[in-house]
């Protein structure tokens, strides 16, 4: 008992009062554009990036495809580019993912007056993973835990579609899941919305250019919210989701 009291003790609280106000140490989060001018003809970002998310003549970067590996600061000589532990990604349009040195911070996530109405005292999710790799995965897992206790805002995730308000759709969404993610939506009742989570669900990742990859299904039925990242942390999620309902932490 003692040295459980102990451990309780070292610790500390691991709840969080306010996901909006968290400061999350050691979080690779949002990129930032510096002032600084690119060094003529260079375009070692470019090269390092695994999902062709940066472009140059402005230097951009696309959260949509951004994994937030990192790579592009230390090979910058100007050192241009560097990253914050913000959090606060989420964008309801895909457009609105574009950052550069003039629009260095997504669009807000609007909110959404239907949305409230219905949903905003409960919010029902059938978390998929369409082919993911588990991380994002892991990161919707844990919206449950002490940390980050979703289920007081009262949304939760789901087991049946037949349960769900809406969809939390992981992974590049593979071709032989394209079916299986077909009769989970089929399954919902209306109204119904889209959760796009992480950089794979938004813009195919890593996968992007794979013949093994069958995005159609959110040509048809487009995202209500887009969470960016690789994996997506679960404050992002948490707070992207608040803001979309227009619920106050």
């Amino acid at each position: 008992m003692l040295n459980s009291i102990k451990v309780r003790i070292a610790q500390g609280s691991q709840y969080i009062p306010d996901p909006r106000q968290a400061s999350p140490a050691g979080l690779r989060g949002k990129p930032v554009i510096g002032a600084a001018d690119c060094a003529s003809g260079c375009d070692a970002c470019v090269s390092v990036c695994p999902t062709q998310a940066i472009t140059l003549a402005p230097l951009q970067i696309d959260l949509a495809r951004c994994v937030l590996c990192g790579e592009c600061a230390p090979v910058c000589p100007g050192r241009k580019l560097s990253f914050t532990n913000d959090f606060r990604i989420a964008c309801t349009t895909r457009e609105g993912l574009l950052l550069s040195e003039s629009r260095p911070t997504p669009d807000p996530v609007q909110v959404s007056a239907a949305l409230h109405k219905r949903f905003g005292r409960s919010l029902k999710l059938r978390s998929v993973s369409a082919g993911g790799c588990n991380g994002c995965e892991l990161e919707v897992n844990a919206l449950s835990n002490v940390n980050f206790d979703l289920g007081r805002y009262g949304i939760d995730i789901v087991a049946s579609p037949r349960h769900a308000d809406g969809l939390m759709l992981t992974g590049p969404i593979t071709r032989n899941m394209t079916a299986a993610l077909q009769l989970c939506w089929d399954a919902m009742p209306e109204p119904k919305l889209v959760i796009a989570v992480g950089a794979c669900a938004i813009s195919g990742g890593l996968f992007a250019d794979s013949d093994s990859i069958d995005r159609e299904f959110l040509d048809r039925f487009k995202p209500s919210l887009y969470l960016p990242g690789c994996p997506t942390h679960p404050l992002t999620i948490v707070c992207g989701i608040l803001d979309l309902l227009g619920i106050a932490s």
